[in-house]
């Protein structure tokens, strides 16, 4: 049995990839395929066995490849579009220029290059299960750091005994916990932030000192598929 969860989602597709290339020079990063389906294809997949209703997605290198694909698709969610051809507007601006697409019941974020295999619960359902709004503005989806391939840098999350979290940027000390860029957030969190790019790391950060921002950590194995090298090994996991 599921658990209700966030019915819209914010997919943030709309990066150059540069870090994909050479496959990013002839599509966005979104349509890398891996195990014969594009990344997009994979999140939106997984959104829609969440329960998720309707994907926002961003769009803005090879814009119109990506509205093209988009259209095809006939499985649920729903896709609306969220044009940023205009320029990118970073994790932040991007969900904020959004806002209007949103509503005000807290949405799941999902970035398109995290995938998972195995584990026993969801991660998505763990998500949904952990969630409570009476004491969280915002929850992450963690992965401990021996657990996963593609991971990058020493920058991560502790948590503690009841759950809250702590961003962690020490290079001498690797955080044990990864962000695997998926989180559910209440959208009101971005009503005071101006128009145009930012990233969302400041949010964490006040978030943090008032106690609001949780994690909960899975049990699944973390593919992220950042590179051509971790999409190889994305693939193989996969097949």
């Amino acid at each position: 049995m599921t658990t209700p969860g966030p019915k819209i989602a914010m997919v943030l597709a709309a990066g150059i990839g540069s870090r994909m290339r050479p496959l990013t020079d002839d599509r966005p990063k979104a349509l890398v395929e891996v195990a014969g389906k594009p990344l997009i294809d994979h999140v939106l997949d997984r959104l829609a066995e969440a329960g998720v209703q309707t994907a926002i997605v961003n769009v803005h290198h090879f814009a119109d490849q990506m509205e093209a694909h988009l259209a095809k698709r006939t499985a649920a969610p729903k896709i609306v579009i969220s044009d940023e051809r205009a320029g990118l507007l970073d994790s932040g601006g991007g969900i904020k220029a959004a806002r209007h697409l949103i509503g005000e019941d807290p949405i799941l974020v999902a970035n398109i290059d995290s995938l998972w295999v195995g584990g026993e619960t969801p991660p998505l359902e763990a998500m949904k299960r952990a969630w409570d709004p009476e004491r969280m503005d915002m929850l992450l989806l963690l992965v401990p750091r021996d657990q996963g391939i593609g991971l990058e840098g020493p920058r991560g999350f502790r948590m503690d005994a009841e759950g809250r979290i702590t961003h962690m940027a020490d290079d001498a000390n690797p955080a044990p916990l990864a962000n695997i860029g998926f989180q559910i957030m209440k959208p009101q969190l971005l009503d005071d932030q101006p128009d145009g790019p930012f990233s969302i790391l400041p949010l964490w950060w006040r978030l943090q000192d008032e106690g609001r921002i949780y994690g909960v950590v899975m049990d699944a194995f973390w593919l992220h598929v950042g590179d051509p090298k971790a999409r190889e090994a994305a693939e193989a996991r996969l097949t």
